[in-house]
């Protein structure tokens, strides 16, 4: 693990008499936190507004039941020191146990339909994310992770959502609306997560009055329609971006930080990558969508308004 020069927090406390409650709820915040624990009651975090936040938190907490709190910040004497410090937060040992449950889950995918292998991958992810997001030094484990991640979630995509596109090689195009209203848009049937996003995109921003054609076999796509989606389409995916992202992209869309967001989003859910808080959630309500809505129409149209919500809900969390 890299060390380095680094600020840090250290909060000291000492709490009020017997209090079970206030010593669980301080353990449970420094444990969410992913604090270091230099003794009993010193509580160690490197130095940042966020960090400072969680401390600032507990030590008004612990004052209020009466208990005191002190909040110091120092730099490491020696790189030695430092070490020792940074060494406190070393993850190696969750992410293998992480790693270790997506083995064991991936063993697992034959016997599950595909609602209870994606929540059960859902969970997984968001114990991993919980994992990165106190990681406050992050290495080779932590890339080992995001490889096994991606692994399972081929492996999945693989069992439940075969075919998907090959990555072309070509410039991207920018396009004009204009020339893309009232078409006909075609693309695989039985919807997954890149394609439901991509056609709400289209209706959405695109071509408010598109029409949709699921295909049995992409080679029956017509010539009049737009293709997306698969090999061979006018849009699909291309170098490192998903076909959701070549058409924000090719329509000059990616201006909207809420459809940044988004894509990030189908991103991660479609090849793998960093995830997001709201992916897994958003990929099991796709796959109880699917598994209830055998017509691609019907599954379209109970898709939209979740993502009108996620966009809109995007817009919110923006204001905070």
């Amino acid at each position: 693990m890299k060390t380095r020069t680094a600020a840090w927090l250290l909060l000291i406390t000492n709490l009020p008499g017997h209090n079970p409650t206030l010593r669980m709820r301080i353990w449970r915040g420094m444990k969410s936190a992913g604090v270091g624990l230099l003794r009993d009651g010193a509580y160690l975090l490197p130095s940042s507004e966020a960090s400072r936040k969680v401390l600032d938190e507990q030590a008004t907490g612990i004052t209020a039941a009466g208990g005191l709190a002190q909040i110091f910040s120092f730099t490491a004497e020696s790189a030695e020191q430092n070490a020792e410090l940074v060494a406190l937060f070393d993850r190696t040992a969750e992410y293998s146990d992480a790693i270790q449950r997506l083995d064991e889950l991936k063993k697992q995918f034959p016997k599950l339909d595909e609602p209870q292998a994606r929540q059960q991958l859902a969970a997984t992810i968001r114990d991993a994310a919980a994992i990165v997001a106190r990681d406050f030094f992050p290495g080779e484990p932590r890339k080992q992770l995001e490889s096994a991640l991606a692994d399972a979630e081929a492996a999945l995509n693989a069992r439940f959502a075969p075919d998907e596109p090959q990555v072309a090689h070509r410039n991207l195009r920018r396009l004009n609306k204009k020339n893309y209203r009232g078409r006909t848009w075609a693309t695989r049937e039985h919807l997954w997560i890149d394609r439901v996003a991509s056609a709400w995109l289209i209706r959405r921003f695109i071509d408010p009055q598109a029409t949709f054609l699921w295909l049995k076999r992409p080679k029956d796509c017509p010539k009049r329609a737009v293709g997306f989606d698969f090999d061979g389409a006018e849009f699909t995916h291309e170098n490192s971006k998903v076909t959701f992202e070549v058409l924000v992209s090719s329509f000059e869309l990616e201006k909207d930080p809420r459809l940044a967001r988004l894509c990030a989003l189908v991103h991660h859910l479609d090849v793998g990558g960093i995830p997001t808080p709201e992916g897994p959630g958003f990929a099991t309500i796709m796959a109880g969508a699917r598994s209830t809505h055998k017509d691609d129409d019907a599954l379209l149209k109970a898709m939209t308004p979740v993502l009108d919500s996620l966009y809109a809900g995007y817009t919110k969390s923006q204001r905070k």
